[in-house]
């Protein structure tokens, strides 16, 4: 494929190293048979080695360009599949089951990506994503850390997430201004945190942390009064990145 101009407008930056190329395979580590979906395949860095393992790959390419590059390389290939789509509105549902996610993601669309992606956990296998280390760091972070927030509760309390490795800039045509990160990203076994009401969850993490510097009795004032912060167990004096996910789980549910 010839070389193309990386466009800011999508965050394009191509991975170029071989050896950082191998190493995301061998973390995927696919196999035949399996359902992967690769999300902004770019230039094709890891398509074609996913392509050659027998898996049933769909890539979801934004770039019109690219994707008319990427179909044409591909008209051959029966198990490649190329959709021209935005990532944030594409259907996940719409491939069936057991999906395996992969991806270089672009750094502007991350984070609301993988909520997108929240959506359709039930369906996943697994996802291995390059980040932003910064985004990683925030996803993988402990309570009581200064990274740990919103992101970290949201995704924690339904996946397993472990940072693999990180990746220097030289290693992208053109290259970033920020270190990344591969990770990977289980779902929990079923029940591993009982949420009664997703979207009350969801608006009480972001209530609590919409003001990091006071304390959850302040910040979630309004919201929850202090007969239920007792009744759950939880100091109202302790700041948000203090609480636990289970405490944010027993205190949603104790709001119905």
């Amino acid at each position: 494929m010839n070389r193309h101009r990386a466009r800011k407008r999508f965050g394009q930056h191509f991975l170029v190293d071989p050896g950082v190329i191998g190493a995301i395979i061998d973390a995927i580590a696919p196999r035949a048979g399996e359902r992967i979906v690769e999300i902004g395949p770019g230039q094709g860095a890891l398509t074609g080695l996913l392509a050659r393992t027998g898996c049933e790959l769909h890539a979801i390419e934004l770039d019109r360009d690219l994707a008319a590059r990427l179909r044409a390389d591909y008209a051959d290939t029966v198990n490649v599949v190329i959709h021209e789509a935005d990532a944030l509105d594409f259907d996940y549902a719409a491939l069936g089951d057991d999906l395996r996610v992969v991806g270089n993601l672009p750094y502007n669309i991350s984070t609301p990506l993988l909520f997108r992606l929240l959506q359709y956990r039930d369906r996943l296998i697994d996802m291995h994503f390059m980040l932003q280390k910064e985004v990683v760091d925030r996803m993988a972070a402990e309570p009581g850390s200064k990274t740990y927030g919103r992101l970290s509760i949201m995704l924690g309390c339904h996946f397993d997430i472990e940072s693999l490795f990180d990746v220097d800039r030289a290693a992208f045509d053109p290259p970033p201004d920020v270190t990344s990160s591969v990770v990977r990203l289980a779902p929990l076994p079923a029940g591993s945190y009982e949420i009664n009401d997703e979207l009350r969850f969801a608006k009480l993490v972001a209530q609590a942390f919409s003001q990091r510097r006071k304390t959850i009795r302040n910040s979630l004032r309004g919201m929850v009064d202090e007969d239920t912060f007792a009744f759950v167990g939880i100091d109202p004096g302790l700041r948000a990145e203090a609480v636990s996910i289970a405490d944010y789980v027993s205190l949603a549910n104790a709001l119905e």
